[in-house]
């Protein structure tokens, strides 16, 4: 069919829409989001269903409108990540990063924003592994690729993180400042460079007690989420 996109799409948002159909936000690696009507999709015997599920990944092919609405043609489903859904906390969590994602990128949203929704889901899908630290890398990789990074190497006085030193965040200078009896450690530290550096989530479990300090972390990386992209 001419001028038909296929490609991959994890679903942002779903509406239902008029007796049978669904409005459907798709975040894709090559062609950004792409906004698709479901034509007949809530009808029993659709074929279109069981490739538009929240929290996969699937085929897709799409056929672009006249204005941004398109038209869902097919779907395949590739992954499901169904462990999520038996922890409602997992669950919870994973919409709301679906929702956070969706209001962050626009409809021209580059390969990276897929790649990050994808590693996160298949993180929480891991029964074993923590939601916080899945929730820190997914909000410290958004402020990599925004632009929003705060400096993690050096103090508000230019000087290079101690591994014995204790810090406050500076939110005015992005920067850690030293302070006797702070909150935040050097695995503090070590543990937000990783959730920087790495494209997997796992590897923050190489952090010491990178459990414990996953909570102090995280709220930072929220922070910083909400001050610096408003999310």
């Amino acid at each position: 069919m001419k001028n038909q996109i296929i490609t991959e799409g994890i679903v942002l948002t779903r509406t239902d829409f008029g007796e049978a159909d669904r409005i459907v936000t798709l975040l894709t690696p090559d062609n950004g989001k792409l906004k698709v009507i479901a034509k007949g999709v809530r009808r029993p015997r659709s074929k279109l269903a069981g490739g538009i599920e929240l929290l996969s990944i699937s085929n897709v092919t799409v056929l672009p409108g006249r204005g941004d609405l398109g038209t869902l043609v097919s779907s395949r489903l590739i992954a499901h990540y169904g462990h999520i859904v038996r922890d409602i906390n997992r669950t919870m969590l994973a919409y709301g990063l679906l929702k956070r994602m969706n209001r962050v990128t626009e409809d021209a949203a580059g390969e990276e924003y897929f790649l990050i929704l994808q590693r996160t889901l298949e993180a929480l899908d891991d029964l074993e592994f923590s939601p916080e630290l899945t929730e820190l890398w997914f909000s410290m990789q958004l402020l990599n690729v925004t632009g929003h990074m705060p400096n993690l190497q050096t103090d508000t006085e230019a000087q290079k993180l101690q591994a014995d030193g204790r810090y406050l965040f500076d939110f005015e200078h992005m920067a850690f400042r030293t302070q006797k009896g702070a909150p935040f450690t050097a695995n503090h530290i070590k543990l937000l460079r990783l959730a920087y550096a790495t494209d997997q989530p796992l590897a923050l479990k190489q952090v010491t007690d990178a459990a414990k300090c996953a909570s102090e972390a995280l709220k930072l990386a929220t922070n910083l989420l909400r001050q610096q992209i408003r999310i």
